[in-house]
């Protein structure tokens, strides 16, 4: 643990801390308590401050739904539905654990006697039914959910060192080093404004009882100092792209359908969760296809337009917004997803939003099948950890430098804050998704770039996202003007949670004419 630079602080704060001051409403929205309240204060007591560093920041649940590779078609809608049911128990869960600090502190089984035990009964009840569902189609119930309803408390320095303090961001398939992007190679040694970004517990002070918990506007369920980095202290860490082949597809194709400047924002996901409201726990930015959300269907796709230049593409791109935690409100400050759920904060619009799509260093690519869906990224590698991660952050003027994935950059004044994302580009041929929205897609091999598994190289979408945002700065161990990606609540708005979802989505032929485009080495808009 780093040196403690900190003033001491009046003995109300102390109290402060060891009650856990928890919960403020504020105009019927949620206002989430600081988990990592004192963590490193060493003026306090020694046993207050571990029991301040052990409190539980977090509750980690098994994701079921990675777990579910092969769902019956005529039981998906049912399975997609209790799926959508466990996240709404987890963020129930977490809003109890949110605003009970006060009986936390005076009774150490309280969150697993209160909190996890009802929650493993509430769990097993859905993965009892998503059985029920498998054996009502003459499907065998899918053993591999048992052992998955119970979960755990994790602490301040366990949520760290989980999502914030890896070196381990090789992705799924094998890995990827897409676009010259080093994923999850962070510095975790850098100093950033006297933080010691290690894994260890990012501290915030306290609030005093009678404030909101919540610091210079930040949320309480993070982020926190240590999720932060200055960019110039942190070493090169990007590797070379796969060496084209004689067979490479060389060509690039960009569409252009702006930054979501008219807000077509929800916090539905009608991938993950059809038909199911607030199914994402978050907000997304949509481009492209203007008619999304969770009821949208195939058929709705076709009719909704499009924010695109070329109306031939009627894809839908979508990310969760960036926020801006500096005290202002923004419209969703009392709404579920938003405020209600710990997605606190000013609504950044992107500078620019450039999505191109590229092509195989290994071979020609096949067009992409009508309607496919692909999720780069988790939006819970707290939870899960990095495996499947895909995030990548840098600044302008760093790009080919450092790509961060477990860490926001504090770039330069003058520079901005960049968002990428390479979606994966081998495609199985046959499916259009997936149970657990994955197999269906893969990375091709890092070094060669190759597609495996009789997978087929189709165009790589990538996407760019430009923000201006004030550096962040860190004072006593608080981050001010903190910015952050929205997420599930128990995941502690972690910058490896980034994510990006696509609907492919076409007329007129331009599934053909960008995969042509890109066999034959052109750049097309």
């Amino acid at each position: 643990m780093g040196r403690n630079t900190r003033k001491r602080r009046s003995p109300l704060a102390v109290r402060a801390v060891a009650a856990s001051a928890a919960l403020a409403i504020g105009g019927g929205g949620l206002i989430w308590a600081n988990f990592y309240a004192s963590a490193h204060e060493s003026n306090s007591s020694p046993n207050t401050t571990k029991a301040a560093a052990a409190q539980v920041a977090t509750i980690s649940c098994p994701d079921v739904g990675q777990k579910l590779t092969s769902v019956p078609a005529n039981a998906k809608s049912n399975v997609d539905s209790e799926l959508a049911t466990l996240d709404k128990q987890i963020t129930e869960a977490y809003a109890r654990l949110a605003s009970s600090r006060q009986a936390q502190a005076n009774d150490a089984g309280f969150v697993q006697n209160a909190i996890l035990s009802p929650l493993k009964d509430k769990r097993s009840a859905v993965i009892g039914r998503i059985k029920i569902d498998f054996t009502r189609v003459g499907a065998a119930a899918p053993t591999m959910l048992d052992g998955l309803a119970a979960c755990t408390g994790t602490t301040a320095n366990q949520a760290q060192t989980t999502a914030g303090g890896q070196n381990n961001g090789q992705q799924n398939n094998g890995g990827q080093n897409n676009n010259g992007q080093n994923n999850g190679g962070q510095n975790n040694g850098q100093q950033n404004g006297g933080q010691q970004n290690n894994g260890g517990a990012a501290a915030s002070p306290a609030p005093s009882a009678s404030a909101p918990a919540n610091i210079g506007g930040q949320a309480g369920n993070g982020p926190v100092a240590a999720d932060f980095v200055d960019i110039t202290k942190v070493a090169p860490n990007v590797q070379g792209k796969p060496q084209k082949g004689a067979n490479a597809s060389r060509g690039t194709f960009t569409t252009q359908c702006g930054v979501n400047a008219n807000k077509n924002f929800n916090t539905d996901n009608v991938i993950v969760a059809p038909g199911v409201t607030n199914g994402a726990h978050h907000l997304h930015d949509y481009v492209g296809n203007q008619k999304v959300n969770a009821f949208s269907s195939n058929q709705t796709f076709l009719q909704g337009g499009t924010s695109c230049q070329n109306k031939s593409d009627l894809s839908s791109y979508y990310w969760p917004v960036v926020r801006i935690q500096n005290g202002t409100q923004d419209f969703d400050q009392n709404k579920d997803g938003g405020g209600k759920e710990g997605n606190v904060g000013k609504i950044l619009t992107p500078v620019s939003a450039q999505i191109k799509y590229v092509g195989s260093p290994a071979s020609k690519v096949v067009a992409m099948p009508q309607f496919l869906r692909i999720i780069t990224g988790d939006a819970k590698t707290t939870t899960n950890g990095l495996a499947n991660a895909n995030a990548h952050w840098s600044c302008t003027g760093f790009e080919n430098k450092v790509q961060l994935t477990s860490q926001y950059p504090i770039c330069p004044q003058g520079s901005k804050v960049v968002r990428t994302f390479a979606f994966q580009s081998c495609w199985d041929g046959q499916n259009i998704d997936s149970a657990n929205h994955r197999t269906h897609v893969a990375f091709p091999d890092p070094a060669s770039g190759v597609c495996g598994n009789g997978f087929k190289a189709i165009p790589q979408l990538t996407m760019r996202l430009t923000y201006n945002i004030a550096p962040p700065t860190i004072q006593n161990g608080v981050v001010k003007n903190a910015y952050a990606v929205d997420g599930f609540p128990e995941q502690l708005h972690k910058a490896a949670t980034d994510h990006d979802d696509f609907i492919s989505v076409t007329t007129n032929n331009l599934a053909n004419k960008i995969a042509n485009c890109i066999n034959g080495g052109r750049q097309c808009r």
